[in-house]
Formats: C-alpha cells, sequence, structure tokens
C-alpha cells in the first residue's frame, strides 16, 4: 500500500508520538548505569586506511561521493534501531567515552551484552525496534490482513483507525532516499568501470522504487571494478520481532587484486560440495549458482547496520534467494579489519583460554579461511523448505539469521577438510583451521545473546563439548579433538540443515532456548578475558580526512 508523503508522515506521527515521548523523558538523565563503567573501554579503536595511491583523480572523487552516501544510509539506520531524536539523545550525554559507547551501539542498549541498557531510566529496547508499532503483539501481528505484512522494505504502522498497515521505506525516508540515490548517480559519473557505472544508477533507482533485485543481478555480474559499495536496506538482524525487515547499512570497498586473484579457483567447488553434504539427498537438491566469485578487499568506510557494535569481517550477498539460485553470491573479504581483529583479539584470547602445545595452530591464514568459507558456506544446503512452507528466512522467522549463521559456520568447516583433503588448499594442516575455529568461538561468544553470530556460536559451543570435540583443563585451557571435532562438524551439519529444510520453527526455537546460553565454566573463561583487558571487538576512526580524499 502507498501513501502520500503527507499521509504517511500522519501516520509516523500518531503511531510514535506516544513512544517517542516517553523515550525521550526517560532518556534525559543519560547517566551511565555504575555497572557499566567497565564496559566503556571493550572496543578497540583502529584508524581505517588503506593504499589509495593506484586510484585515479576520478576513482577518489568517486570515493568521496560513496562516503557521503553511506553517511545517509547511517542516519537512516539511526531511525530504524533507535528513532529520529538521535541529535537530542546524544547531545544529553555529557560524558565523551559514554557519548561514544552509545554511538558504537546507535542509542542506549550494548549490543554485545544481549541489548541490555547502559543509561538510567531507559526503556527496554523493542525486539522489533522501529521496524513496527511499539506495543504491537505476535499475536495481533499474526491475526492482522495488510498489505506487505512480511515486506523487507516497509514499516508497520497503525493508521488512524488503529489498524496496522504498511508505509514503503521510499515514502517514509523519502527525502534521505532520494538525496542518496543522486549521490549514487553522481557518483557513476566517475566510475571508470562501466559495469560498476551501471550497478550504481540501477541502485540509484531500487532504493526510489523499493525493488533491489535487477540491482542486485547487476551487482553479481561486477568482475572487475577495483571499486565497490554494498549500500541499502539489507540485512534483517535488527528486526528481532521477525527478521522480516531489513535496516540501512554501506560498506565503501577498495579490492585487493593480488589476493582477490588467490582465492578465485575456490567458488568452482561449490556444486561438487554440495553433492557431498553429510545429509539425505532432499536436503542438498538445489544446485548453487556457479557464478559466484570470492574476491578481497579493504574497507574503507562502515554505516549503519554494519558498523552498529561487533564490526563485520567478510561479506555474503545478495540475500535474494532467486539471485542466489541464478548467479550464486559474491563473497567480500574485509582483508584490513580482518587483521585488525586477529591482531587485537585472536591472538591474545590464544593465549589466556588455548592450551600452550596448540596456540602456535592459531593463524591469520585459518582465521582468512575460515571467515572465507563461513561465507563461501551460506551458498550451501537449501534456501525453500522442502515442504511448502515457503523460505527458510519465512519460515524460520526470528531464528532463521541464527541458524543460518550456525550453518555457514559448520558448514565452512566441512568445505576446509573436503578442500584440504583434495589439495585444493596448500597452506597449513586440518589443526589449525580447527583450533583457530575454537579461538574464534571465544572471540563471537563475546558478541551476546542478542547478536545472530553469538547466538549460532553459543549453540555449537555447547553442541562440541557434548561431542567431547574439545577438552578443557582443570585451569581452564582448551584442547581440540581433531577425529571427535570431525564427527561434530558432521552431525551438526545434518541437524542444522535438516531443521533449515524442514522449516521446523519449533525444533530451532528449542535448541536455542537449550544450548544457546552461556554456561558456568564458559562464563568464568570469558570473564578472565575482561579481567586480561582483551577487547571484545574493534571500532573505527575513519572518513574521507583520515583517507586523505
Amino acid at each position: 500500500m502507498k501513501y502520500t508523503k503527507i499521509a504517511a508522515a500522519i501516520i509516523f506521527s500518531a503511531t510514535a508520538l506516544i513512544g517517542c515521548s516517553q523515550q525521550e523523558a526517560e532518556l534525559k538523565s543519560a547517566q551511565l548505569l555504575p555497572e557499566y563503567q567497565n564496559r566503556l573501554d571493550i572496543y578497540q579503536t583502529v584508524e581505517l586506511t588503506a593504499d589509495l595511491s593506484h586510484l585515479s583523480d576520478n576513482q577518489k572523487q568517486m570515493l568521496s561521493l560513496l562516503i557521503e552516501a553511506s553517511d545517509i544510509a547511517d542516519d537512516l539506520f539511526w531511525q530504524q534501531a533507535f528513532g529520529d531524536n538521535k541529535a537530542e539523545f546524544l547531545s544529553a550525554i555529557k560524558d565523551e567515552k559514554v557519548r561514544k559507547f552509545a554511538e558504537i551501539n546507535y542509542g542506549p542498549w550494548d549490543r554485545l551484552n544481549g541489548d541490555k541498557a547502559f543509561l538510567a531510566n531507559t526503556p527496554e529496547k523493542q525486539a522489533g525496534a522501529q521496524f513496527y508499532p511499539q506495543d504491537i503483539t505476535k499475536a495481533e501481528f499474526e491475526q492482522a490482513n495488510f498489505n506487505d505484512k512480511e515486506g523487507l522494505y516497509s514499516l508497520v504502522r497503525r493508521d488512524q483507525n488503529g489498524k496496522l498497515s504498511t508505509i514503503a521505506y521510499s515514502e517514509a525516508y523519502s527525502d534521505e532516499i532520494n538525496r542518496m540515490a543522486a549521490i549514487l548517480e553522481q557518483a557513476a559519473q566517475y566510475a571508470e568501470d562501466q559495469e560498476f557505472a551501471n550497478y550504481l544508477t540501477m541502485r540509484a533507482q531500487a532504493l526510489r522504487t523499493d525493488e533491489y533485485q535487477a540491482s542486485d543481478f547487476a551487482w553479481m555480474d561486477m568482475k572487475n571494478n577495483p571499486i565497490d559499495v554494498v549500500i541499502g536496506p539489507i540485512e534483517t538482524y535488527e528486526d528481532q520481532l521477525y527478521g522480516y525487515r531489513a535496516g540501512f547499512e554501506s560498506y565503501v570497498l577498495v579490492k585487493d587484486m593480488a589476493w582477490s586473484e588467490k582465492l578465485a579457483k575456490y567458488a568452482a567447488y561449490l556444486p561438487e560440495l554440495q553433492k557431498g553434504l553429510p545429509v539425505s539427498r532432499k536436503y542438498k537438491a538445489e544446485t548453487p549458482g556457479s557464478d559466484a566469485d570470492l574476491n578481497a578487499y579493504d574497507v574503507i568506510y562502515y554505516a549503519g547496520h554494519s558498523n552498529a557494535g561487533g564490526k563485520t569481517i567478510a561479506i555474503n550477498l545478495p540475500n535474494d534467494e532467486q539471485v542466489q539460485l541464478a548467479k550464486g553470491t559474491r563473497r567480500l573479504q574485509l582483508k584490513n579489519a580482518m587483521q585488525a581483529k586477529f591482531d587485537h583479539i585472536m591472538q591474545p584470547i590464544a593465549a589466556t583460554l588455548i592450551a600452550p602445545e596448540q596456540r602456535q595452530n592459531v593463524t591469520f591464514t585459518a582465521f582468512f579461511a575460515n571467515t572465507m568459507f563461513h561465507e563461501v558456506a551460506h551458498g550451501l544446503g537449501i534456501k525453500n523448505t522442502i515442504n511448502d512452507k515457503g523460505t527458510v528466512r519465512q519460515a524460520l522467522k526470528e531464528h532463521a539469521s541464527a541458524l543460518e549463521e550456525g550453518k555457514a559456520d559448520i558448514l565452512g568447516l566441512y568445505m576446509i577438510r573436503q578442500l584440504l583433503e583434495k589439495g585444493a588448499i596448500t597452506e597449513g594442516q586440518l589443526e589449525d583451521y580447527y583450533v583457530t575455529f575454537m579461538a574464534g568461538i571465544f572471540r563471537s561468544v563475546r558478541f551476546g545473546a542478542s547478536s545472530a553470530h553469538g547466538k549460532a556460536n553459543m549453540v555449537r559451543f555447547n553442541y562440541f563439548q557434548e561431542q567431547g570435540a574439545f577438552s578443557r583443563s582443570q585451569d581452564g585451557l582448551y584442547s581440540v579433538n581433531i577425529d571427535k571435532m570431525t564427527k561434530a562438524i558432521d552431525s551438526l551439519s545434518k541437524l542444522i540443515l535438516t531443521l533449515q529444510g524442514n522449516g521446523d520453527y519449533q525444533g530451532v526455537d528449542q535448541l536455542v532456548k537449550d544450548s544457546g546460553i552461556i554456561k558456568t565454566d564458559l562464563a568464568s573463561d570469558l570473564a578472565r578475558l575482561e579481567e586480561a583487558n582483551i577487547p571484545v571487538d574493534i571500532t573505527f576512526v575513519q572518513g574521507k580526512k583520515v583517507l586523505g580524499l
């Protein structure tokens, strides 16, 4: 259903007036809760730079414009996550460190601690963020009948009669959308790669129409562009009520040609690896697109959802299932951000929690590969349920993201093992990838229960523990059992692929309730990481000035 801009504004005002005024009143004090005094330094600050010397003046001008468009996407995500009173909220926080923490979290809720409030007198964060009316219940939503109910690119609001209806993003955010689209069109004029210029133009059109599939196909067709941008409403993680609605974000990227050339060979193995998955045939009947590619990038700007809380170090897109089946996906490895996390987080974790005899197995090569094959593994398995429940994403609702992340992690390890055996991977040994993965679990579990990645890691950690895939010494040091880890990887792969193929919402819900928890020993070990002042994640000093643009 489409609305005029004036009608949309009236509905917005009527819907949000009570919730926003209450929120504004409760946030005025903006005082940090005492228990949060020691969490303000959980992010390691990193300067986000890259070598741009090989780029032309036109390409540098284009980068500047893409950063400007990204800033608009950032503002839109603030509206979706918190509301439209960002400036008033931040200005009320007088302490600079607390204000910075709020900026990192895009609001007063700690994204790496289950979305708990860190400011006094703060209301609980709504599971549906600002995508839905604040007083909506699941029962009401599921019983209601209105257009675009499960839409990716619309907001659910009440009309003047109190009934639920939707407003398309292009209507609700028309001013910001039109400015962002115009900047992308301007950037296209500086593009020296015609396929990239075409993508920017089509993405601008997509923003104005809420029709993104054509621009996703255009993005898949780009092969030679040295600069890239991922921009728009993309991931649905912020919608924890249903996982239907997409949050705005952006990444501005510069391609590492040498590393990308090294990675290109792996995509060809996807169809063969799909056939070999450790699950019955009906759960692997789909054929992954063979036009997928792997590339390495230096990321020079994060905005919106990608910049909120924990930072993404690899991208697997598009999410559109039709595009995936026709073309596959593109996997973008963000090498400079990945290196920063390895140096500041992974190595200190290994020194604290991994048994001395296996610490040398924690390597950047394995960390890079585990991250890369996680993204590749999103293309394996099944996108549509086998029993007419629609797509896996629709059937599993708010659990879809966590289970998909768990699948990608576990199938990534399966792929690495297969490719090592085939001789396609020649660096390192299986123990490197397993032990580095184990250290990576400790890193990601610290992202908290509100994160899809965090939930997936908790489930996997507890499953591995039950299967004896690792042991923990009395002094809290972990050792991986290679044989038992391999068996656990295969059995967990089968479980996850079956749950997805069956669209088994209740089964996934029970799995998360039973295993998506941090037990006593793990909690004490994570506390040791805090005591050692090991950062939980990274945050950036970034922008045109840092890049010399």
